[in-house]
């Protein structure tokens, strides 16, 4: 058989995850925002329903499991115990498969019950077309954490950009195509799904070959623990982590009922009326969506190279890990909100010209939203620290205080006439706050070396206000010398020139306040030359 794949470092890890993210969303790009265009307002409610849904059942099924297998297999792996890292994937295949069929088959046989008790009657053919991606997914995350944990992170990589792949390829014409044959948004809505279907069962196929071809028959010595034993093992670190991830989903569905209910019941509006604002507001949603995906990469890598870290009790290197983490998402986190905050109008205006209108809209919304991506990022980060501190109850305590903030919140604030929709962004920043404040505390709580908060974040702060002023201004000032023009393409090299001078900017500000450290590049391909390309110490 063939040799098994070179085990990564925690960083080279997180940079084949990352250039794998880039990918993902600039795919992502390239399918959501033409088929925000296409779907308008009311069609993208209904395929974000559908997408809520399926990710409660999504996270129940895969958030923290395929973290207990990717963590015990980097343990076992990392102690030479290859015969139990063989037997924790075999044991761990089936409580997916399960998991997978029974979450298909609620969603595809319950649609029209799930559909109504969103407020969003419409949203049912969109929930059927994703049923069977459940089972898939379900497959896939468990054939991840298997490589993930032995320190591999390409097949992960290579998945996720066939799934991607398939969005665009598939779900984007047929949702086309079904509109122009005169087919209504939730058909539409349910063509672009089935692109997201279709892409998880060729990953799913894709990973069994791989696992095939790179099966590993390392002869050991080792006994490994019986399947019940293995199974108690991934259940009691999978589960307090299943729990405070599938916590957000579920708050977040319930959210989205009551923010529907509240348009409706509260101010008398329509279903299809209701609809078209929760739309501008998924609209924004999505813009930070794509940039919070790049929180995923570090966490992903985090988590096995700091479990086996911490097996050959080499808790300097752990702590080494951990501190290169928290620094990298922060020197991401904070520009990427600032930036979408200080050009919240013009981005959207910028992705959404068949949807001028709504563009408008949804440019408030991303104004509020771009700090809580800032909030979205750290409640990932500490998530993951906590986790690996083996402190995963935590979690699921703040995630919810978090998520009860919101729910309520937006109960109030949506229903009053003179706030409507906008208190939906503004319950979101409150919610992510309460998490990651609390998650903070207790991250500093239990870390070994106390993370020294002013510090971390001090210059960050400063650098990333440089920027956003700086791509404000520059926005402004082209926007202006180019008027007179059309007015879209005028926004839209205004944009773009704004962000690259702030890319500029902060490049130069975390190079010259020692923002980004040596340590943090080292384990990088290619991180020795960068390290003397730029003079880090």
């Amino acid at each position: 058989m063939s040799k098994q794949p070179k085990k990564q470092s925690f960083l080279g890890g997180a940079v084949v995850l990352a250039a794998s993210a880039a990918v993902v969303k600039l795919i992502g790009a390239v399918y959501k925002i033409p088929l925000n265009n296409i779907l308008g307002e009311v069609g993208k409610t209904y395929f974000q329903t559908a997408y809520e849904i399926y990710n409660v059942l999504l996270t129940i099924s895969t958030a923290g499991l395929p973290l207990a297998i990717s963590k015990l297999t980097s343990q076992a792996h990392a102690q030479g115990r290859e015969n139990e890292k063989r037997k924790i994937f075999r044991t761990a295949i089936w409580l997916f498969l399960g998991l997978g069929l029974t979450g298909s088959l609620l969603m595809f046989f319950g649609a029209e019950q799930l559909a109504a008790f969103q407020n969003n009657s419409m949203a049912f053919l969109p929930i059927r077309a994703l049923a069977p991606a459940v089972f898939c997914v379900c497959l896939l995350a468990c054939m991840r954490g298997y490589t993930q944990g032995q320190g591999n992170m390409t097949p992960t990589a290579v998945s996720q950009v066939l799934e991607a792949l398939c969005k665009v390829g598939i779900g984007l014409p047929l949702a086309w195509y079904l509109l122009r044959l005169g087919r209504g948004l939730d058909s539409g809505a349910a063509g672009a799904i089935l692109g997201v279907t279709v892409g998880t069962v060729l990953s799913m196929f894709f990973l069994f070959w791989y696992l095939l071809r790179h099966r590993d028959t390392e002869k050991s010595l080792d006994v490994p623990a019986s399947s019940g034993t293995l199974m108690k093992k991934i259940l009691a670190i999978g589960v307090p982590i299943t729990l405070s991830n599938s916590a957000m989903s579920i708050i977040t569905l319930v959210d989205t009922k009551i923010v529907l209910g509240r348009l409706q019941s509260g101010l008398g509006l329509t279903e299809v009326a209701a609809a078209a604002l929760k739309g501008q507001y998924s609209y924004a949603m999505d813009m930070v969506n794509m940039v919070v995906a790049f929180a995923y990469p570090v966490t992903m890598s985090l988590l096995p190279a700091a479990s086996a870290a911490f097996a050959r009790k080499d808790h300097a290197g752990a702590e080494r890990i951990i501190s290169s983490a928290f620094r990298v998402i922060i020197i991401l986190s904070l520009p990427a909100g600032v930036g979408l905050s200080v050009l919240a109008t013009p981005i959207m205006k910028l992705v959404l010209p068949a949807q001028p209108e709504s563009a408008l809209a949804a440019g408030p919304h991303l104004q509020i939203l771009g700090f809580a991506c800032i909030l979205i990022f750290l409640m990932i980060l500490t998530n993951a620290l906590l986790q690996t501190y083996g402190k995963e109850q935590i979690p699921i305590f703040t995630v919810i205080a978090g998520g009860v903030t919101k729910v309520a919140m937006n109960y109030v604030l949506v229903g009053d006439p003179d706030i409507n929709i906008h208190g939906a962004p503004i319950s979101t920043l409150c919610c992510y706050g309460v998490i990651v404040v609390l998650n903070l505390f207790f991250v500093w709580k239990y870390s070994p070396r106390k993370p020294k908060y002013v510090q971390l974040f001090a210059k960050p702060i400063l650098a990333s206000v440089l920027m956003g002023g700086t791509a404000w201004a520059v926005y402004g000032f082209t926007f202006r010398f180019l008027s007179g023009h059309s007015e879209y393409g005028a926004n839209a090299i205004a944009v773009m020139v704004g962000i690259c001078a702030g890319v500029v900017v902060y490049g130069v500000l975390i190079i010259a306040l020692r923002i980004l450290r040596a340590e943090d590049l080292r384990s990088m391909p290619k991180g020795e030359k960068l390290i003397k390309f730029l003079h880090l110490k």
